[in-house]
């Protein structure tokens, strides 16, 4: 039977941006979206088989509370990857949980992605031929059928084109207050921006991706760094308020990830993140101090 190890990244959202509601209630969106080093572990083995057997195994961390049944995603995608190329398959998946769910990180999406492309890898397959799939299983999980640390994102999530980074990346502090934050009811209380607020955001998203093509250091990022959805959680969200005022009173510039609950602050080096993960710690709280794609170079 044929394996794999793989890595599936955490996700966060460098810019968010709410242009618009569709007809069938979908918000159409604007998004940046970075792939960080805090990652679950997938291990796959799998084969054609005449009957399907699918075995899923979740440890780690932060695995407990996750059930590994029918809904889960994971086996979702393992299904979702034999319907569209016409396979049945023995398949055995244990997979080790360290990215909190219902974060706002894309845990849940990142583990059905990357099974998708692992099972690619191995019968292959192009990952992207199953970017309706994926799109289907849920809107952030077409992220993780691409290589590319950086996506721009637009539609509902499902329309992505990579952007290549140049010069050193950042580190990121990481802080997850241990509460989650309902999508459904973000977007149920989000007031629609005006329409010339929304031509300003995307021009600062336009030139946060030319700072990426071109190198330019994170430092002068923090003013293009944005999230609509804020607009909707910190107001009604103490645990998640607090992680960003705690972040501003070190001063550092937070971002809320996602539709939250968790809060990023940009740094320059790996000291600078260990030294504010250290202060912004507090009881319940998980903080982790990450980098954005590849292996960290701590001389950045």
């Amino acid at each position: 039977m044929s394996s794999l190890t793989l890595k599936a990244p955490a996700k966060v959202n460098l810019f968010l941006e709410v242009t618009g509601k569709r007809p069938d209630g979908y918000h159409e969106l604007a998004m940046l979206f970075a792939k960080t080093s805090l990652c679950d572990t997938l291990h796959l083995q799998a084969q054609p088989a005449q009957q399907e057997q699918l075995h899923l195994q979740i440890t780690g961390p932060l695995g407990g509370g996750l059930a590994a049944d029918d809904n889960n995603l994971v086996l979702r995608a393992v299904r979702a990857f034999e319907q569209h190329f016409g396979l049945t398959l023995r398949a055995d998946i244990s997979l080790e949980k360290h990215i909190p769910m219902g974060a706002g990180l894309g845990g849940g999406s990142s583990d059905a992605g990357t099974v998708l492309r692992g099972l690619c890898q191995l019968f292959g397959k192009d990952p992207l031929e199953l970017l309706p799939q994926a799109t289907r299983l849920g809107a952030d999980v077409p992220v993780f059928l691409y290589p590319e640390v950086f996506l721009r994102a637009e539609g509902i999530g499902e329309k992505l084109t990579p952007v290549p980074a140049a010069g050193p990346l950042p580190w990121a502090v990481l802080v997850y207050p241990d509460q989650n934050v309902p999508t459904q009811g973000v977007f149920a209380r989000l007031q629609l921006p005006r329409p010339d607020d929304v031509l300003t955001k995307l021009s600062n998203l336009d030139k946060l991706i030319e700072y990426l093509r071109q190198g330019v250091s994170a430092g002068q990022w923090h003013e293009l760094l944005f999230n609509r959805l804020e607009e909707a959680v910190l107001p009604y969200e103490c645990a998640v308020r607090d992680v960003k005022e705690d972040f501003l009173a070190l001063g550092a510039c937070p971002l809320m990830s996602g539709s939250g609950s968790t809060v990023f602050v940009l740094t320059p080096n790996r000291k600078r993140a260990d030294n504010l993960a250290e202060q912004i710690k507090k009881q319940g709280r998980k903080v982790f101090v990450v980098h954005f794609g590849g292996t960290p170079n701590e001389n950045n």
